[in-house]
């Protein structure tokens, strides 16, 4: 069975990322696999639609399938302006959703995930519905 590199998108999850942080560089020090996808937490569901939008999944399928080799490339394939393109790949790469290589003086984007799955519903809300 292969492992899968998975980036995780989740709501305030309620979770300590700080713990469990701690906890991953201690295993990473006893050589320890981490059978945990990467995560992405974000506060609500305004944050989490400012983040992942029509744009953005324009961008990661244009980097997942046409490898571009620069910001200006991609920005041409999305047929969008450089400078927004610029400051919304760096957004990105700031959250961890993309990376960036150096490809001599060019940055070349990466979504180093082979997928990327989002739960919008908060993990510690209440079971109860309203009609």
């Amino acid at each position: 069975m292969t492992a899968t590199n998975v980036l995780l998108v989740t709501i305030d999850g309620g979770t300590d990322i700080y713990k469990e942080g701690f906890e991953a560089i201690q295993s990473l020090k006893e050589d320890e696999p981490i059978d945990k996808p990467a995560t992405l937490t974000v506060p609500d569901e305004k944050v989490l639609g400012e983040i992942f939008n029509e744009r953005t999944y324009a961008l990661l399928r244009v980097i997942r399938e046409e490898e571009p080799s620069s910001i200006r490339e991609t920005a041409d394939l999305v047929d969008r302006d450089k400078k927004n393109v610029h400051e919304e790949l760096t957004r990105l790469e700031a959250l961890g959703v993309i990376r960036f290589d150096d490809d001599g003086y060019a940055k070349r984007p990466v979504f180093p995930y082979d997928n990327l799955f989002i739960t919008p519903f908060r993990k510690n809300s209440s079971s109860s519905a309203v009609a």
